[in-house]
């Protein structure tokens, strides 16, 4: 109890607060307008839900696929909290609890039935054209939330527990969850949906990885100057950031020099070019994108260092 609460009392906590639910307004608007109508079942929870609920009503039992979604998600919520953490539990909670009245706003507001032509069976009338609509819109909010260490839930859910325990990339976590729900499908699906449902759930592990990899990028700068110190002290004293510098010699001359190495984020990587133009310092700069950063990394100028691992 006294985690839970130090968690909820941190600025950080409530900042992401309105992330969460920015991102899982886009999920279940995903979900509402692209999965549902067409019946393809991609590895999710959402997924495992319309089976489910698929399955009670040709038994003459009807039941909300929005309520099916909230006890799953419990069940799962509860694997969180103990397996993962109980920072991802907690988000995650809040995320997965909202996703199935979110869906009933979104219909509320907007049905699904509204945005079909006459006749057609889905929004987008194709099961590929909603497939890819839906996996695209999806994966964003996925990746969103993976970074601020939180998730839309369900399937979210599994596959982190097979990221930290198995150490498989997030994507491929997502993939390898999703397909063993998807296989569900045969249970209501036709062979043809199946197989379009597994193909979407490869395609949303491949599109999440790329997403992630996307927003937790940072720039792997090495440079060579006449004056290092300049630009050490902006690095150090300006940026707050931390640099290596390593003694170097020149193939053509053989001159000593110093040069300096620093990861920096796509905005700081600007402001220390602009630095360098600016004040008319001679540089040899190399630059180069890197995904993963392991250990001590401060997420922001003013605030406290944190471990982050990025694109776990």
């Amino acid at each position: 109890m006294n985690k839970i609460l130090s968690i909820l009392k941190t600025q950080k906590f409530w900042s992401e607060f309105l992330t969460m639910t920015i991102g899982m307004f886009v999920a279940a608007a995903a979900v509402n307008y692209f999965l549902v109508p067409s019946k393809i079942i991609v590895g999710s929870i959402t997924g495992l839900s319309m089976v489910l609920t698929g399955i009670l009503e040709s038994m003459g039992i009807p039941f909300k696929l929005s309520l099916m979604i909230f006890l799953i998600n419990g069940i799962l919520l509860v694997l969180a909290y103990f397996l993962i953490g109980p920072e991802f539990g907690i988000k995650t909670v809040y995320t997965a609890l909202i996703l199935g009245p979110m869906i009933e706003i979104w219909e509320s507001i907007l049905p699904a039935s509204a945005l079909m032509e006459p006749g057609s069976t889905s929004v987008m009338n194709d099961p590929w054209f909603d497939l890819l609509c839906f996996v695209l819109v999806l994966s964003a909010s996925q990746a969103i939330m993976f970074r601020i260490n939180a998730s839309t839930g369900g399937l979210d859910i599994l596959a982190k527990i097979i990221n930290k325990y198995l150490h498989f990339d997030i994507g491929a976590s997502v993939t390898i969850a999703g397909a063993i729900i998807c296989c569900t499908a045969f249970a209501i699906n036709p062979f043809r949906l199946v197989v379009i449902g597994l193909i979407g759930t490869w395609i949303n592990g491949t599109v999440v990885d790329y997403f992630t990899a996307t927003l937790n990028r940072r720039k792997r700068v090495c440079i060579i100057s006449d004056d290092p110190e300049r630009i050490r002290q902006y690095i150090i004293d300006t940026m707050k950031r931390g640099c290596s510098l390593y003694p170097v010699k020149g193939g053509y001359k053989g001159e000593e020099r110093v040069e300096i190495q620093a990861i920096l984020a796509q905005n700081e990587f600007s402001d220390l070019m602009n630095f360098i133009r600016t004040n008319d310092i001679h540089a040899f700069i190399t630059a180069g994108n890197v995904s993963e950063v392991y250990g001590l990394w401060k997420t922001s100028h003013h605030g406290k260092d944190e471990v982050r691992v990025l694109n776990q």
